[in-house]
């Protein structure tokens, strides 16, 4: 397998600035499927949940320079019989379409799976976010229904479609690499 070009990694406060800008520098791309964190307070509540104990934050890297090319979490952990999460995840604009978040992505299912010794991540997507949609398809995920009004983004109640992955759904997706 070729060496990849991201790694991930916790955000940090060191991280403040550079991600502040990025993602500033990236909300007309966002808009309107994800609003990402924008000022020291908001940055700060960020951190604040990335250290729960039900939740996993990654920042995609690009090894060659460091620069932070997106951001990947996993959230509402539950564990025990159910093992399950939902994943979320926006990439910077300036490096979007290169590869790198599905890179990322790998990489994070990779320690969903065997770190976090989960069994299945959920991640729910708008209808029309074409680039969400292909990424989750690019990394095994399939859908499984639709709930509409799910989750409040913007002040607007959304409408998403509920894709998933388990296992060993991508244990098989990796051999047939």
């Amino acid at each position: 397998m070729a060496r990849l070009r991201v790694v991930i990694r916790p955000p940090s406060a060191e991280d403040e600035t550079e991600f502040i800008g990025r993602m500033r520098a990236s909300r007309s791309f966002h808009a309107p499927w994800i609003t990402m964190p924008t000022t020291s307070q908001t940055y700060a509540a960020y951190l604040e949940r990335s250290r729960r104990e039900t939740s996993s934050f990654y920042l995609a890297c690009r090894r060659e320079d460091g620069a932070i090319v997106g951001a990947l979490n996993i959230s509402e952990i539950v564990r025990g019989n159910f093992r399950s999460a939902f994943l979320g995840y926006g990439a910077v604009a300036e490096f979007a379409g290169r590869g790198y978040l599905t890179e990322a992505l790998q990489l994070v299912l990779n320690d969903a799976f065997y770190r976090l010794g989960l069994h299945r991540l959920e991640a729910n997507i708008q209808p029309g976010n074409a680039a969400s949609t292909a990424l989750a398809q690019r990394c095994g995920f399939r859908l499984e229904g639709f709930s509409p009004r799910y989750l409040k983004i913007r002040g607007r109640w959304r409408d998403h479609e509920r894709w998933a992955i388990t296992k060993e759904a991508w244990l098989e997706q990796r051999r047939g690499r």
